[in-house]
């Protein structure tokens, strides 16, 4: 249990650097940083909750919100040491992800036993609030990069997901799964791995249909 645990402050702690990183972009006062550090860090796991009808973490526990705050106050007097605040940004959230990812997918399997609910909540923990972050500090949505990003996710949740039901210990089903989520992710950000895009077609005239 402890072990699990880490990786929920972790991600807390990650997304919340990210925020007030968004925040130092945007030149924000130190009540920004606090907002955006805090929304950005619970953000995925009060959606989760929400979802599953569970007591919202952070409600029960004020701890979470305290690391949001020591963060931001952190960034707030360090950010301009970084050189490149937004590729730090790309790869903390990088890391909150693949630490999200597994820790939604076991509390979705805990509280519910489903498989496929675990996966789904795995998904929305390590995503949800990096979109949140994103559309509060008009950053470039993370979604809308070309980078494979969600499935990064995913498959770090199904990962731990068909580890966890096959019995593994709950060590050896988390670490394998943050591995494959940070190093999907990861290489994405590097390599600039990436699915083929859409592309749009030219709609059919009205003469060419019989």
């Amino acid at each position: 249990m402890d072990q699990i645990i880490f990786l929920d402050y972790a991600g807390v702690a990650v997304f919340a650097a990210t925020g007030a990183l968004a925040a130092s972009r945007n030149e924000l006062d130190v009540i920004g940083f606090l907002f955006l550090a805090g929304v950005t860090g619970v953000g995925g796991g009060t959606f989760r909750d929400l979802i599953l009808d569970v007591p919202v973490f952070w409600v029960q526990n004020h701890d979470y919100l305290l690391v949001c705050a020591a963060i931001a106050v952190a960034v707030y007097f360090s950010a301009h040491l970084i050189e490149s605040r937004y590729r730090l940004l790309l790869w903390l959230d990088a890391v909150g992800l693949a630490a999200y990812c597994v820790f939604g997918a076991w509390k979705g399997l805990i509280v519910t036993g489903s498989a496929m609910v675990a996966i789904v909540m795995g998904m929305l923990t390590a995503t949800f609030g990096g979109i949140l972050r994103d559309i509060l500090s008009g950053e470039p949505s993370v979604l809308l990069r070309p980078e494979i990003y969600v499935t990064s996710a995913m498959a770090g949740a199904v990962t731990f997901t068909v580890l966890d039901i096959a019995g593994l210990p709950l060590l050896l089903s988390a670490a394998p799964a943050f591995l494959v989520a940070f190093a999907i992710r990861g290489g994405a950000l590097r390599f600039g791995w990436s699915f083929p895009p859409y592309k749009s077609r030219p709609g059919r005239r009205p003469e060419d249909i019989p």
